[in-house]
């Protein structure tokens, strides 16, 4: 693995060290660091190389159980980069940030999210069960401090007082929500990453991101389901 190692410059270096200050970053900003890391320490650069740039800096983390893993935001559909810890399950992860009873509120939060029809939980929903946490109660206020946290911190991201995963969470949670929500987590047909906000084809139960409903639609006059080719009644967003 020498050769390897060779290439790990100071460019790489420095790309890590700020996405490792970010956490998760949109795939623009990262071509924009990736750009910069290289003109600073006058390293070759070429535009459409991020990919081959990161997998370096990951051949390199490898013995560190971390990676620099590529996601997709449902929202809209851009690449975001994330840093994510494969040693340890993210709920372990996050035991060193958040009290028990602040992780039992997250655990619910991501229950009521990954099994609503929109992966979609609303605030009222989530403050109900602040007083049913078996570890210590919360009072409402105190849990939407905690959520307030939750956001800031990437775990979750929230819009008119309804909360779904964060980008950043999914592409750290991915095995983990996919192994322990065998029953309600699904897959997108289109992209096979997991979908948390998606369609769902009354007929035959696949779903798809909205980003991916788009995509996948634009080109056909009639709307059908790419597993069972029946109408797809659902509102192309």
């Amino acid at each position: 693995n020498i050769a390897m190692a060779a290439q790990m410059t100071d460019a790489h270096r420095r790309f890590l060290q700020v996405l490792m200050s970010h956490g998760i970053m949109e795939g623009s900003e990262a071509r924009k660091l990736h750009r910069r890391c290289c003109e600073i320490h006058k390293v070759y650069y070429a535009h459409d190389k991020l990919d081959d740039f990161v997998s370096t800096i990951n051949s390199h983390l490898q013995p560190l159980f971390m990676q620099i893993r590529k996601g997709m935001s449902e929202g809209d559909g851009r690449a975001h980069y994330a840093l994510v810890n494969l040693a340890e399950t993210e709920i372990t992860k996050m035991a060193s940030d958040y009290t028990e009873n602040e992780l039992e509120l997250f655990r619910k939060t991501m229950d009521l999210i990954i099994s609503s029809e929109n992966g979609f939980a609303s605030s009222t929903d989530i403050l109900n069960l602040a007083d049913q946490l078996k570890t210590k109660k919360m009072k409402k206020k105190e849990a939407e401090q905690v959520l307030k946290v939750f956001v800031e911190d990437k775990w979750l991201s929230e819009k008119n007082g309804e909360y779904t995963l964060h980008t950043r969470c999914i592409i750290e949670m991915e095995q983990y929500i996919l192994s322990n929500y065998q029953d309600v987590a699904r897959k997108c047909n289109i992209c096979h990453s997991l979908a948390i906000q998606s369609q769902v084809c009354e007929s035959c139960g696949i779903g798809m991101h909205l980003p991916c409903v788009r995509k996948y639609f634009r080109a056909q006059t009639e709307p059908r389901c790419p597993q069972c080719n029946d109408f797809w009644s659902c509102d192309i967003p």
